[in-house]
């Protein structure tokens, strides 16, 4: 299988955040702001593994700053690491208010998808070209956090194992 360009799935995607999005207080939900991360790097996995593909994890989320109504959710998403069926999407939040044009860092998350062939079981996904500086320090890291997924998945194992 020939491997393929981060940058050929790369996603951004965009939206105006409005009052069905937000509690009373004007702010919008993490969880509206969380099924937008899924959303944005379920498309990079579509397009890097050319099948379905299904959300097997996310590692933890912290917001930095709210969301209000009105402004302009961005997400950038982008694949960091293939495993043989699974791939590591990193998903980047911004919020803009669009008077002001200050920008804000809403929340950054690491997402592991597995590619699904006709018949819903894991298939092969292409390996990834790495052609940047900043693409290979990101893989790298990539390469830290699964095996730290991996140690903390053999710890529950074990311990439900008790």
């Amino acid at each position: 299988m020939d491997k393929k360009k981060i940058q050929d799935s790369v996603v951004f995607m965009s939206s105006i955040s409005l009052p069905t999005d937000a509690n009373n207080a004007g702010n919008v939900h993490g969880g509206v702001i969380m099924k937008m991360i899924d959303n944005a790097a379920s498309v990079v996995g579509f397009k890097h593994a050319g099948t379905n593909v299904v959300t097997a994890s996310i590692d933890r989320i912290s917001f930095h700053n709210p969301v209000f109504i009105g402004e302009v959710i961005s997400l950038k998403a982008g694949i960091n690491l293939t495993g043989s069926s699974s791939m590591e999407i990193g998903v980047r939040v911004e919020a803009e208010n669009v008077f002001t044009r200050e920008t804000k860092h809403i929340a950054s998350a690491y997402l592991t998808f597995v590619a699904l062939d006709k018949n819903g079981k894991p298939c092969q996904v292409p390996g990834l070209l790495l052609e940047t500086a900043d693409e290979k320090r990101r893989n790298a890291e990539a390469k830290d956090r699964k095996k730290v997924r991996i140690d903390e998945r053999k710890k529950e194992e074990n311990h439900q194992k008790k």
